[in-house]
């Protein structure tokens, strides 16, 4: 199992990114799970508006974006749902953001992947400089 992050997510869906990177990880969800935390789906689904908005995609291509999204086999994290577990990790997030200077949603990411003892598949620089700082391991 491991986290995977917005940026591997739209990454995927791009035909104009290069997806030398975040080929190999698509892949990997055939044998392995991937985890997410709540707000996975708000965040890609917020980069595809953005970028239909801008002329990047078609609102058939921003559909058919979302369809490849919900075909993945990516597990939404439980214990992030669960009120108490939610309002923890809502807390740990926002002083991973502090100390290592990422946005909130960034640092969910780095939260789950801590709290779960994972490796995390991101694209964002400054996720991927704060893991190991963290002792997360980065898939390559």
């Amino acid at each position: 199992m491991f986290v995977v992050d917005a940026s591997v997510a739209i990454n995927w869906v791009f035909a104009d990114e290069d997806s030398r990177r975040s080929g190999p990880w698509l892949g990997r969800l055939a044998i392995d799970d991937a985890l997410v935390p709540p707000h996975f789906f708000l965040e890609t689904g917020n980069a595809f508006v953005l970028a239909a908005r801008r002329g990047r995609m078609s609102k058939e291509q921003l559909r058919s974006a979302g369809r490849l999204l919900d075909g993945l086999d990516l597990t939404i994290d439980a214990l992030s749902l669960d009120e108490a577990g939610l309002h923890a990790a809502i807390g740990v997030s926002v002083e991973l953001a502090i100390r290592h200077g990422l946005t909130v949603y960034e640092a969910a990411y780095l939260e789950l992947a801590i709290r779960r003892g994972l490796p995390l598949a991101t694209l964002d620089e400054a996720l991927a400089a704060a893991a190991p700082a963290t002792g997360v391991e980065l898939l390559a």
